[in-house]
């Protein structure tokens, strides 16, 4: 099969590039290769045996010539920032996804199968439940309840105690511009899809980790973050309380997900939920992560927080279980390689402290209010 990988050269993309050319099928990658992803113009990395052609997603024409070469398409070509570029989370992340379902409609295109890469931002805070009030959806938590240093998410309704649930992909609540972006872009392209005959399948990633993971991108998680103080010779540090909950699901994993649902007929007109089915504080992580390089500095909770960071979310991965998914590694085990692959990068002094200048410029990183 002939195959477009938009994003091909960034971290999912170029993972699921390897198994397809190693499954035989013609690959072409569509890739910006821009910052901060890749630095100096230079494509992180781009598979042995698959076409590399540089140039924007939103390129009509490019991808137009690109199209009428393939069965089917992966779309994975995404912008991610903590920058409040509101248009250009929607120029890049919705109005490719729409341009190529225009192009496969106007020329009659015979797609197989069109993937579109999703992800967890698009659940928001996700799914909880108020004893009295039954399943919640919340909202983003204000500046001032957070600088009050009150981190859990109470009852929209009474104030109370909830149970954070393992939210399925029914739920959607994005509360940042990416996450709008995200659901947008499932919205447009299974309707497209079903309405025009194109196959049609939405991935909601949630936290992927493992190497290839951009090591330059502020927007990367945890596992990065953690990963470089160590290797450094310093101490991380915890946001809010190191309580948060998330699902950590492994690249390799991911990669089985996405060839799964290329030939599995039940997988057309869906969104599926790929995430670790497990939820780990992100101390917990941050202790994985400590063990691996062998330092003695546990991470530190500083009273400082990410404005606009999720409390807890939790993927709900039945769905892609019932087509015989299911994660085979472990958080232990991404960590392990992620540490053995993070010397092997350039330019490591200066990230961290670039990272963090970036979100303390832009306001992201605050502190809790002082009572003294």
């Amino acid at each position: 099969m002939r195959i477009l990988v938009t994003g091909g050269a960034g971290f999912i993309g170029s993972h699921t590039c390897d198994q397809l050319v190693a499954r035989g099928h013609e690959v072409t990658v569509l890739d910006a290769v821009t910052a901060p992803v890749h630095r100096g113009g230079r494509p992180m990395y781009v598979t042995p045996g698959a076409d590399l052609y540089i140039g924007d997603v939103r390129n009509r024409d490019l991808l137009a010539n690109l199209l009428r070469r393939t069965d089917a398409v992966y779309h994975f070509a995404a912008y991610q920032d903590y920058l409040p570029d509101f248009s250009r989370f929607t120029d890049v992340n919705v109005t490719s996804v729409a341009a190529l379902y225009e192009i496969a409609v106007a020329e009659r295109l015979d797609l197989q199968r069109v993937v579109v890469a999703s992800s967890q931002a698009a659940a928001g805070e996700g799914l909880y439940r108020c004893p009295e009030h039954g399943e919640q959806l919340p909202t983003m938590r204000p500046d001032e309840v957070l600088r009050a240093g009150r981190w859990d998410i109470g009852c929209p309704v009474c104030d109370g105690s909830m149970t954070v649930c393992r939210t399925p992909e029914r739920v959607a609540n994005p509360q940042n511009a990416y996450g709008m972006s995200k659901h947008a872009s499932e919205v447009l392209a299974l309707n497209l899809g079903r309405r025009y005959g194109i196959p049609t399948t939405a991935m909601r990633y949630s936290i992927v980790q493992g190497p290839r993971q951009s090591v330059y991108n502020a927007y990367s998680g945890a596992c990065r973050i953690f990963s470089l103080h160590y290797l450094l010779g310093s101490a991380p540090t915890l946001y809010e309380d190191g309580q948060s909950l998330r699902d950590y699901v492994n690249i390799h994993d991911v990669v089985d997900a996405n060839l799964l649902v290329l030939d599995d007929d039940r997988a057309v007109g869906r969104v599926f939920n790929v995430g670790g089915g497990t939820a780990y504080t992100t101390e917990q992580l941050a202790e994985i992560v400590r063990k691996r390089f062998g330092s003695e500095q546990r991470a530190r909770v500083t009273g400082e927080y990410r404005f606009g960071d999720t409390r807890h979310i939790c993927s709900d991965i039945d769905a892609l279980k019932q087509l015989g998914w299911r994660p085979q590694r472990t958080p232990e085990d991404s960590v392990a390689e992620y540490a053995a692959w993070l010397p092997t990068m350039p330019d490591l002094d200066d990230v961290l402290a670039e990272a963090d200048a970036a979100m303390r410029s832009l306001g992201v990183v605050r502190s809790v209010r002082s009572h003294g």
